[in-house]
């Protein structure tokens, strides 16, 4: 291990991030009783800019009234790129003390964060704020995956960064047919076989920009989250990609329609197989600690002391999930 110890940020169970439209009250009331761990109330891409202000005061009313449990309360605000972006830091923050995190869409450069982070720490000092706020940012422009180790870095409030892939396919020019969908012409041909036949084989067209984002989350402490699938109709797409992504190490993705929460819960918890495996991991790793060895064998499979990382840590999320 290095000599550099990085802190890690803030656990929360966040299997399933629900997107809710700030502009519609109902939404959000419904959205209470649903099983997301995460959800993120939305003053930006789903909300008309006529609708903005409304939207704002909705959300303040949903964030005082309504029982929210012990779910992980968001908003994503609007870009610092526009003028609506400081209101919805400022009304809300300071309304409502029930507000977990702040969602910041668009993160190009370390300095975006930044911003916020002045803008909510004056807020929580004048205040007198308790609960210090979280963020979570959006990747999803080519300057941001260019940057996104500088901006995993940014802030000591980040926790976690989500992979934005609809304006990540707009911002690269990707030809994108379906919000997190593939597309067949990004695909390989493989050698002629003996007969002259020949093979096409789809790629993952997100896999570079998911895989560089998930490293500079797990080299700095922060929580890897996939974004949306479009087609909330395509459970098997969306299963798809949320298992290519859970494989991989992320800890959750997205919902952008209630129909995908329990898809992303189920794929993103550990199995009882899963976590028993790792629990005769740590057995099996004290016992040969007590016998003097620094590995052993199980089930015909070397461990070592990496094996134990991983089991303390899929133990770990399952105990989170248990509510233990």
């Amino acid at each position: 291990m290095s000599f550099t110890l990085i802190q890690q940020a803030k656990a929360r169970l966040h299997r399933s991030e629900l997107a809710v439209p700030g502009s519609n009250p109902t939404f959000m009331e419904k959205s209470a009783s649903s099983a997301a761990d995460v959800i993120f109330l939305d003053l930006e891409d789903a909300v008309a800019p006529d609708d903005k202000e409304q939207a704002r005061k909705n959300i303040i009313q949903a964030l005082n009234e309504i029982d929210w449990g012990t779910k992980t309360m968001m908003i994503r605000i609007n870009g610092l790129d526009t003028h609506y972006m400081y209101r919805d830091v400022v009304d809300i923050v300071e309304a409502c003390p029930r507000l977990d995190m702040i969602l910041i869409p668009k993160v190009g450069v370390p300095q975006d964060v930044y911003a916020i982070d002045v803008l909510v720490t004056q807020i929580e000092q004048a205040k007198k704020r308790e609960k210090k706020l979280g963020f979570e940012v959006l990747i999803e422009t080519a300057l941001g995956m260019a940057n996104v180790e500088a901006i995993a870095t940014s802030s000591k409030r980040l926790e976690a960064m989500s992979f934005g892939v609809a304006d990540y396919a707009a911002s690269c020019r990707t030809r994108s047919t379906v919000i997190g969908g593939v597309n067949p012409d990004y695909s390989v041909l493989t050698d002629k076989d003996e007969a002259g036949n020949r093979e096409t084989h789809w790629q993952d067209p997100w896999l570079f920009a998911q895989q560089r984002m998930l490293v500079a989350c797990r080299a700095y402490g922060l929580r890897p989250i996939d974004g949306p699938f479009g087609d909330f109709s395509d459970k098997d797409g969306y299963l798809s990609a949320a298992r290519r992504c859970a494989a991989a190490g992320y800890e959750g993705k997205w919902a952008i329609h209630p129909s995908q929460i329990e898809l992303a819960n189920e794929v993103f918890t550990p199995s009882e197989k899963e976590v028993e495996k790792a629990r005769r991991i740590l057995v099996a790793m004290e016992e040969a600690a007590k016998a003097g060895r620094g590995a052993v064998a199980l089930d015909g499979r070397l461990i070592d002391i990496a094996s134990i990382r991983m089991a303390e840590a899929l133990i770990e999320k399952a105990d989170a999930m248990s509510g233990k």
